[in-house]
């Protein structure tokens, strides 16, 4: 390949790889009946600006050990002043590690992780595992 072409191949892929990781990291902050649990989410934004956040947890307690017990974990979406949105399920496996990845045009909202007595609940009313706010 001619010198050229190699410099703008590179330039293209530095391009890419950027615009790839403009992401950023939160460490989610585990309740106090929690202090083992552990998370991040990774976010990101695709080519239509929506905010792609990939969470991921360790060290969580069986929801069914808490208190007050529940039998799943859920994800909550909670932009400033508005009631929390139920994202979905997040499923822990048998190491207590799980991992929950959307898309949402939410750009300042809080990051809510709860334990309840199933996914499709439309409120939090568990206990609240874990929590970080999202900008930008």
């Amino acid at each position: 390949m001619k010198r050229a072409t190699l410099i703008v191949l590179a330039a293209a892929l530095c391009v890419m790889v950027e615009a790839g990781c403009g992401g950023k990291k939160v460490q989610m902050n585990p309740a106090t009946s929690v202090p083992a649990a552990q998370g991040h989410a990774d976010i990101s934004h695709d080519n239509n600006g929506n905010t792609i956040v990939d969470l991921k947890v360790h060290h969580l307690a069986r929801p069914e050990n808490l208190s007050p017990p529940g039998s799943v974990y859920v994800v909550w979406f909670q932009p400033n002043g508005q009631p929390a949105q139920n994202q979905g399920q997040l499923r822990v496996d048998g190491n207590l590690n799980g991992e929950f990845k959307t898309t949402t045009p939410l750009k300042n909202f809080d990051i809510v992780v709860t334990s309840e007595p199933g996914p499709t609940v439309t409120a939090p009313s568990g206990a609240e595992i874990m929590r970080q706010h999202v900008s930008g």
